[in-house]
């Protein structure tokens, strides 16, 4: 795979930066291209280089996060689940703008599914190989079941960590939120 050009990331990342940092004052349909491009101090016309609109933009943006964070299930799912959380629990403190801003905004109209629902289905599938089948304890529990349960649990605990202003350190989350979904799946 080729390297991306350094401008074009740097600008990639003015425009993902300025979205958030606008989200964060106004509602994204309030937004406009122009707000980003004035927000990043570039022209209009570059964000139509790099996307077809500012939905295109924000969808871009939320798939970074995802990646990143999928990423992340290839090796931690060899873990533990305490010490597998703690990179999670890090990434979002470090990111705590984007996810306090995604987790607290309303869906836009046309934009893409909205972030909360998507993290959701992350969260599902990564958890879909670490359902204990080899004890008693989950075999009148349906796969599905336990997904919803374990995956809206631990998007719950997120949201509530983020806009509580992250009153416990990664590190005690992870503890926390490992120590419960190693009970419940």
């Amino acid at each position: 795979m080729a390297k991306m050009d350094r401008r074009i990331q740097k600008t990639q990342e003015s425009l993902k930066n300025a979205v958030i940092a606008l989200m964060s004052e106004k509602s994204f349909d309030e937004i406009t291209i122009q707000d980003i491009a004035d927000r990043a101090n570039l022209n209009r016309g570059t964000i139509y280089l790099h996307y077809q609109d500012k939905y295109d933009l924000l969808d871009k943006l939320i798939e970074t996060h995802l990646n990143e964070m999928g990423e992340m299930d290839k090796w931690a799912c060899e873990m533990d689940w305490v010490d597998a959380l703690v990179p999670y629990f890090k990434y979002f403190e470090e990111n705590y703008l984007f996810f306090s801003t995604m987790l607290a905004s309303k869906e836009a109209k046309g934009a893409p599914s909205s972030f909360r629902t998507r993290l959701l289905t992350s969260f599902m599938e990564g958890f879909k190989n670490e359902i204990d089948r080899e004890s008693d304890r989950n075999t009148e529990l349906s796969d599905e079941v336990m997904l919803q349960y374990a995956g809206t649990a631990y998007v719950g605990v997120i949201e509530w960590w983020i806009k509580n202003g992250m009153p416990h350190p990664p590190e005690i989350m992870a503890r926390q939120v490992g120590t419960l979904l190693g009970r419940s799946l």
